[in-house]
């Protein structure tokens, strides 16, 4: 008897962060004290990690990554549990995102984003039999603010949806979203079973301020989706009703760098792990909440454990 596919595979960016907390606003033209880390990163990275730390299995990511830091990047999924399959650009290093957090109470982000070699993955770098053993596909939404990943997205979609495999996507940035245009979104992402989007996420692709009314709206478009709302929590929707609202797992936050992606990671292992949307969707406010309280956007290593 064949055994039945368990596994994750994530298709997204693997990025160098750099992370600089700092306690007192931004000072224009002069010097604003800060404690600063370098730590891996990127969004499908961090999916991919916090799915493995939710209890997957088998979890795979594709990305692009520089020769500058290839063996890093490599090394630090590994140690985390994930199978990488990292495609090394011979132009472009390894994209770099510097996260300024305001380590106040909220502990808000801003970031300074070079993709670097990240969003030059293209179909060339996509194979079919990356879907071996593979129960699930996720794409993380930087993927469609590019041509050439976009491109690759679109191979990996049909791909999936030929075999059967169900796909989610993670929006992933307000800005960016809105630079790319809803409609030119909404029908690369055609065809997804999860949507995965923040509050800031969901209200841009339908124009509607109440995030439980944009969850009905998407949820006539998507059989499912999931609105991440930070500390608010989360909400279920599918068949165009609300039909859960979870609330915020109490934190202490230090840096919210991931958060979101920590939410998706633990939704995803929990969906594969055969828990039902609502329960998976507590499971992502659990790992949100453990993911504001670490510098960075990666789960803590068996080593802090």
């Amino acid at each position: 008897m064949t055994a039945r596919p368990c596994g994750l595979l994530v298709v997204g960016d693997v990025v160098t962060d750099v992370v600089a907390l700092h306690r007192t606003p931004l000072a224009p033209g002069t010097d604003t004290a800060a404690a600063i880390r370098t730590v891996p990163g990127g969004a499908g990275a961090n999916v991919a990690c916090w799915a493995a730390y939710g209890g997957c299995p088998d979890v795979r990511l594709l990305g692009r990554v520089g020769a500058d830091s290839a063996a890093w990047h490599e090394a630090a999924l590994t140690r985390a549990g994930v199978r990488p399959r990292l495609v090394i650009d011979p132009r472009e290093p390894t994209g770099t995102v510097i996260c300024l957090v305001d380590a106040g109470a909220a502990a808000e982000r801003t970031f300074l984003s070079d993709n670097g070699a990240s969003l030059r993955i293209s179909p060339a770098d996509w194979s079919p039999s990356l879907l071996d053993g593979v129960a699930r596909l996720h794409l993380s939404g930087y993927l469609f603010f590019a041509a050439a990943s976009r491109a690759a997205a679109a191979e990996a979609l049909a791909s999936a949806r030929a075999r059967g495999v169900p796909v989610s996507v993670d929006p992933a940035s307000a800005g960016f979203l809105a630079r790319l245009g809803v409609a030119r979104f909404l029908a690369a992402v055609e065809g997804v079973e999860t949507l995965v989007p923040s509050r800031a996420e969901a209200q841009l692709l339908t124009g509607l301020p109440d995030p439980a009314a944009a969850a009905c709206m998407l949820s006539r478009r998507f059989p499912s989706v999931v609105v991440k709302l930070g500390t608010d929590g989360a909400l279920v929707a599918w068949g165009g009703e609300v039909r859960g609202r979870i609330p915020a797992v109490p934190a202490r936050a230090r840096d919210s760098t991931g958060a979101g992606d920590a939410f998706t990671g633990a939704l995803l292992a929990a969906l594969l792990g055969g828990a039902g949307l609502v329960d998976a969707a507590a499971q992502g406010c659990g790992a949100g909440a453990r993911a504001v309280e670490r510098t960075g956007g990666r789960p803590p290593e068996a080593a802090e454990r």
